[in-house]
């Protein structure tokens, strides 16, 4: 994976490089073929689950230009699909986002599913940019918050923090092979209407 950031601040994302500015993303992960998790079988929700909801994370790929297979693998790892989880921090919906950050972000029904994955990635979008593009860094602030990271300018020391990165990069790559592969997914986003 590969990452830039233009002149306007906007962090853009691929696999193939084709402008001189994309760097290669660190990970801490080693690169090896996409395999689903080594875990049970509820870490992973239902294929249909992941359907359902991919013409919200393709629009919210479309406009905040963050690859879909990673709003994919946030949503696996913080709900698991539930649209109306709820953690014991008080975070809601697909995301998981705090009451604070979704007013931020505009969100006015957190269990709204669309509202909530637009909220999310726009928030990873405002943290991939605070981050330069960061995916790693990006990741640990969504979950610890930015002020953790910007403590260390790596993924804090915190359990929880370290394993949640380790997974969601996990499950990125997983539905990278499957959007690569073409499988469970709607060939186009919706399009906005036109105007008039």
């Amino acid at each position: 994976m590969y990452s830039f950031v233009d002149e306007e601040g906007v962090v853009h994302f691929t696999n193939v490089p084709t402008d001189p500015r994309y760097r290669p993303i660190d990970s801490p992960i080693p690169r090896k073929k996409a395999a689903p998790p080594r875990r049970s079988s509820a870490y992973l929700a239902p294929p249909r689950l992941v359907r359902d909801y991919d013409h919200h994370i393709l629009e919210a790929s479309k406009r905040y230009t963050i690859p879909a297979a990673l709003i994919r693998a946030v949503i696996t790892v913080e709900s698991a699909f539930n649209p109306a989880a709820v953690s014991h921090a008080g975070a809601q919906g697909l995301m998981q986002l705090m009451p604070a950050t979704a007013a931020e972000m505009g969100v006015q029904d957190v269990f709204d599913p669309r509202q909530n994955i637009l909220g999310g990635t726009r928030y990873l979008r405002t943290l991939a940019n605070t981050f330069d593009g960061d995916i790693v860094l990006t990741l640990a602030a969504y979950n610890a918050g930015h002020q953790a990271v910007f403590r260390t300018m790596s993924i804090p020391p915190i359990a929880e923090t370290q394993n949640y990165v380790r997974r969601v990069l996990q499950l990125y790559r997983y539905f990278k092979g499957l959007d690569a592969a073409g499988a469970g997914k709607p060939a186009t986003a919706p399009e906005e209407p036109k105007k008039p």
